[in-house]
C-alpha cells in the first residue's frame, strides 16, 4: 500500500461560525467515483485544485464509512465547476452514478424486495447516511414521488449536489426496473434546461420544493427477479460499520469525524478542519477548549487508533504506516505510538496481530533483504 497523495493546505479566509455543533454531515461515499471522473474528464491538475479547495484528498477516503460536512461536498463541486469552466459538469457524471457505490446504507436499501420497501428502509435509516438530509415518499392517485431534501441547499455548489442526488434516485429506480415519469429539481431554471432532459432521459421540472423522482405508483410494489442476489444487511450491521450521524450534536463530535477523514486520507490540518465547518482556526480551537479538548489531542488519538488497526489487521510495515498516517519520519510515529499505547509499534503487532512479522522486504528482483 502506498501513502496517500499529500498536498499542502493553503489557508483561506474563514468566517466565524455559529451553532457549530449543528453542522450537517454526509457520508463521504456520496462522492464515491467523482474524483476518478474528474481526473478522466479534466485531468490530474484540476482534481488536485479541487482537493486543495477543500483541504482534503477525497479519493483517498471515498470508500470509508466516515462523514464529512455538506460544505466540503458543495465546495468540491463548486471548485470543479470553476476550474473546468463548465457550470453543468455534473450532468456528465449522471450516467456513471450508482446507488450501489454508497456503502452499507445503500446495500441495506437495495436488498429490499421492492422499490417501495427500499425507500421505506432509506427513510427509517437515513441517519446512517446523513445528518440534516431527509427522504420522503408520497403517493397521490396513480403517481408516486420519491423526494430527497439536502441540508446543502442554499450553499454555493448545491446545483452539483442536486444533480447528483437526482442521478442516484434515478439509478435506485432503475435497480428495481422502474422508469421515472419526470424529475423535479429544487433549483432555478438553468440556461440550458434541455441538457438536463438529455442527461436524465425524461422530462425535468425546476423550482420544485425538493429533488424528486416521479413515477407510476404501481412500480413501488413490483417485485424483480434477479440472477444475482444482493447481500443481506441489517440495521445492526450498519450500526457496527457506521455511527448514526444524527447523534453527533457536539462540536467535538463533528470535528472528530473530520479529523478521522483526514487521518484516513493521510494529511491532517487544523486549517482543513476549520474550513470544513466554515469557521476560523481560532474559533475551532476555542470551541474545542470549551468542550475540554484540543485539536492536537484529537488528532493524536485518532492517528493512534488508525495505526493500531493497520498494525493488527494488515501486514503493512511500520515504515509504510508511518508514511500513510502523514508522519515526517518513522521515529516520530514510533514515539507517538508508544506515548499513546505504552508499546512500540513492533511490540503492539507482536501481541495483537495474526500477521507474521515483516522484518524482511522483497527487492524488485524478488530476493529478500534483511
Amino acid at each position: 500500500m502506498l501513502p496517500a497523495t499529500h498536498f499542502a493546505p493553503t489557508p483561506c479566509k474563514l468566517s466565524a461560525g455559529t451553532g457549530l455543533g449543528a453542522t450537517s454531515l454526509i457520508t463521504v461515499t456520496a462522492l464515491s467515483g467523482v474524483s476518478a471522473f474528474v481526473r478522466d474528464r479534466f485531468g490530474e491538475r484540476l482534481l488536485r485544485g479541487a482537493n486543495e479547495a477543500v483541504l482534503l484528498d477525497i479519493e483517498a477516503i471515498e470508500d470509508q464509512d466516515s462523514f464529512i460536512p455538506h460544505l466540503t461536498v458543495t465546495t468540491f463541486g463548486a471548485a470543479v465547476a470553476r476550474l473546468s469552466g463548465d457550470p453543468d459538469f455534473a450532468l456528465l457524471l449522471v450516467p456513471h452514478l450508482t446507488m450501489a457505490s454508497k456503502g452499507c446504507w445503500a446495500t441495506y436499501m437495495l436488498a429490499a424486495p421492492t422499490l417501495g420497501q427500499a425507500v421505506e428502509r432509506a427513510i427509517r435509516t437515513i441517519g446512517f447516511h446523513s445528518k440534516g438530509d431527509t427522504m420522503s415518499l408520497a403517493v397521490s392517485g396513480r403517481e408516486a414521488r420519491i423526494s430527497y431534501a439536502s441540508a446543502a441547499k442554499g450553499q454555493d455548489g448545491y446545483l452539483h449536489v442536486a444533480i447528483g442526488t437526482a442521478g442516484i434516485l434515478r439509478n435506485l429506480c432503475e435497480h428495481f426496473l422502474a422508469t421515472p415519469l419526470r424529475i423535479e429539481f429544487d433549483v432555478a431554471r438553468p440556461q440550458r434546461p434541455d441538457a438536463f432532459e438529455e442527461a436524465f432521459g425524461c422530462p425535468v421540472v425546476f423550482d420544485a420544493e425538493t429533488v424528486s423522482v416521479c413515477l407510476e405508483a404501481g412500480q413501488l410494489s413490483k417485485r424483480v427477479v434477479r440472477t444475482r442476489r444482493v447481500p443481506d444487511i441489517t440495521v445492526a450491521d450498519m450500526a457496527r460499520a457506521r455511527v448514526e450521524c444524527r447523534t453527533l450534536n457536539r462540536f467535538r463530535d463533528i470535528i472528530l469525524q473530520q479529523v478521522w477523514s483526514q487521518v484516513l486520507s493521510g494529511k491532517v490540518s487544523v486549517e482543513g478542519a476549520a474550513c470544513s465547518v466554515d469557521t476560523s482556526v481560532r474559533t475551532l480551537q476555542r470551541e474545542l477548549n470549551r468542550e475540554g479538548t484540543n485539536f492536537r489531542d484529537l488528532t493524536n488519538t485518532l492517528r493512534i487508533k488508525r495505526a493500531a488497526e493497520l498494525l493488527r489487521d494488515t501486514p503493512i510495515s511500520v515504515t509504510e504506516i508511518s508514511a500513510i498516517l502523514g508522519y515526517s519520519a518513522p521515529a516520530h510515529f514510533a514515539r507517538a505510538f508508544r506515548n499513546g499505547t505504552g508499546m512500540s509499534p513492533h511490540q503492539f503487532r507482536a501481541h495483537h496481530s495474526a500477521w507474521p512479522p515483516r522484518d524482511r522486504y522483497m527487492t524488485s528482483t524478488g530476493a529478500e533483504t534483511a
